[in-house]
């Protein structure tokens, strides 16, 4: 039973570990390259929190293990939604502003509505696969020009908040402007997600076929909890400094 376990654990531990320096080299790279903050929240801050989920999918995928990726795709947004929602409500009122609520939120409900059709009358391929990627571009491109032109910051811009709460070096400006430090940084923790995901896959892969579970339930529960982990942490500590707008950003 250690062997079945010990990679699981091993796993969560690699992909919080990473993602954090994951997402810290990478910002200060693009800090010190000129980016403006709005783009980093956009794209690293929101991809590279969420890295743990991406990487953990396609390694199920690739390992042969549908069950897991597609658990882990719908268990992290019952987790996002319910878990860390709910225990942010309960360290701090979340009072969110209307224009994450009117464009962020809804485009979030729709999307989970859309992707659960989807997911009962076609089997997921690469031409769905496909047009997730570009619905996704287009929503980025979309914000960037909303929030340039009309300054209403929505559900994003406090993700990007929500992670400056948790570690407030990551927005402190640098005397040293190289590039190599933050680069090496961001491979490391990029290396360190990936090995964490194949062993968290290889984990739990193994529990599943331990305790007669399918992969799917194990997907839904044990690893869709695992890797919302970065996301339960920004977010409660948003809470607790009553920030309950970012920390509803950053579930959104």
């Amino acid at each position: 039973m250690v062997e079945t376990w010990l990679p699981l654990i091993a796993g969560f531990v690699l992909l919080v570990a990473g993602g954090e320096l994951l997402v810290r080299g990478a910002v200060q790279a693009a800090e010190r390259l000129g980016v403006s903050p709005l783009v980093i929240g956009l794209t690293l801050v929101g991809f590279g929190t969420s890295m743990p989920e991406l990487v953990t999918s396609v390694q199920a995928g690739l390992s042969g293990s549908p069950g897991i990726a597609y658990g882990n795709i719908v268990g992290s947004n019952i987790a996002n939604i319910l878990l860390i929602g709910g225990i942010s409500a309960l360290i701090c009122p979340v009072i969110v502003a209307e224009a994450a609520l009117r464009r962020d939120a809804a485009l979030m409900l729709g999307v989970a509505t859309l992707f659960a059709a989807l997911a009962l009358a076609l089997p997921m391929g690469r031409l769905l696969g496909a047009g997730f990627v570009v619905g996704l571009v287009a929503y980025i491109v979309m914000v960037i020009r909303q929030e340039r032109t009309t300054g209403e910051h929505g559900a994003i811009h406090d993700k990007s908040a929500a992670l400056l709460q948790a570690d407030p070096g990551l927005g402190a400006p640098s005397r040293r402007r190289g590039l190599i430090l933050p680069l090496l940084l961001a491979l490391a923790g990029l290396g360190l997600v990936v090995f964490g995901g194949a062993l968290l896959v290889d984990g739990a892969v193994a529990l599943a076929r331990a305790f007669g579970i399918g992969e799917t339930v194990i997907g839904l529960t044990i690893v869709a909890v695992g890797t919302s982990m970065p996301e339960l942490v920004t977010s409660v500590i948003a809470a607790l400094k009553r920030q309950g707008d970012v920390a509803f950003g950053n579930i959104v």
